[in-house]
């Protein structure tokens, strides 16, 4: 399974929303990066057939996106604005756009919804009202849905937003299980669960493709560019704007800092070894051609 994409483009008149992107990408779970703006969404909103592509091409398995129909069936697609009708019950829900996504028999689907319920962790809410559920229920209520009828591709645009820690480790584990022979593409702005997830990436910005490899070949650009060093606070507001700073955390009744530089930023300065983070806020620091 592949998904291939061929200076893929999207505009809205005089505005290009995502410029010529090629890239392809295997089974397992990829991650996508860029700031608002980036064209992340229109790229996931293409690839949903949600969005007709002003020019280029892209297929799933071989599958072109223009043949509507078998790719929908292919693909699951979580929106960062998931919306479901309040007035059912999340079993309701479920089974609904179940038979929506074309699973007709009815066994099958009950199977299915209850094994997807207890890996989201809403067995105890599948008599409750949608309206009813918090935003953290209803955000993994959306993941259940994108993953009912087993696609090939699975699209998730900020799945954990609103989810606690522990709910954010068993939705990266949930994620795991699922791609083993599938693509998982998951959009988001918690850095941490690409670096816990991903072990390839895509930085978009303004429209175009600035990264798109191994998400440890990312981090090793940035290596001998973080420090960390520890200054009173005096000096810490004296000095805040010389380098950017990538954290500040209190420390005693002083501040310890990390540093984004290319040279030793201070005296006592300590390098540190990149973050997936560090790495990400480089890029797009080098792309902004700020130093």
């Amino acid at each position: 399974m592949e998904l291939e994409i061929e200076h893929l483009t999207k505009s809205y008149g005089a505005k290009t929303a995502l410029n010529g992107i090629s890239l392809r990408i295997g089974e397992g779970i990829h991650g996508l990066l860029g700031p608002n703006g980036a064209g992340k969404t229109t790229l996931m909103r293409l690839l949903a057939t949600l969005l007709e592509p002003s020019s280029g091409t892209a297929a799933i398995g071989g599958v072109p996106l223009r043949d509507k129909a078998q790719i929908r069936r292919m693909v699951g697609y979580l929106p960062q604005e998931f919306a479901v009708y309040p007035g059912m019950s999340v079993l309701e829900a479920m089974d609904y756009l179940a038979l929506l996504s074309g699973m007709r028999n009815r066994a099958e689907r009950r199977r299915r919804i209850d094994a997807l319920l207890e890996q989201v962790n809403l067995t105890e809410q599948r008599r409750t009202k949608v309206k009813a559920l918090s935003g953290g229920m209803k955000r993994r209520l959306g993941v259940a849905q994108a993953m009912v009828h087993e696609p090939q591709l699975l699209i998730v645009d900020e799945p954990t937003a609103g989810l606690d820690p522990e709910e954010r480790i068993r939705f990266r584990q949930l994620l795991n299980r699922f791609s083993e022979g599938r693509i998982v593409l998951l959009s988001t702005h918690v850095v941490e669960d690409v670096e816990s997830t991903c072990e390839q990436m895509t930085v978009l910005h303004r429209g175009e493709l600035r990264y798109h490899g191994r998400t440890g070949e990312l981090t090793a650009a940035a290596a001998g560019r973080i420090w960390t060093a520890e200054m009173e606070r005096g000096q810490w507001e004296r000095e805040r704007e010389r380098f950017p700073v990538l954290s500040a955390v209190p420390e005693g009744a002083g501040m310890r800092i990390r540093i984004l530089a290319d040279e030793q930023p201070y005296a006592g300065a300590q390098p540190a070894v990149p973050t997936i983070e560090d790495a990400y806020l480089y890029l797009m620091r080098k792309e902004a051609g700020v130093r």
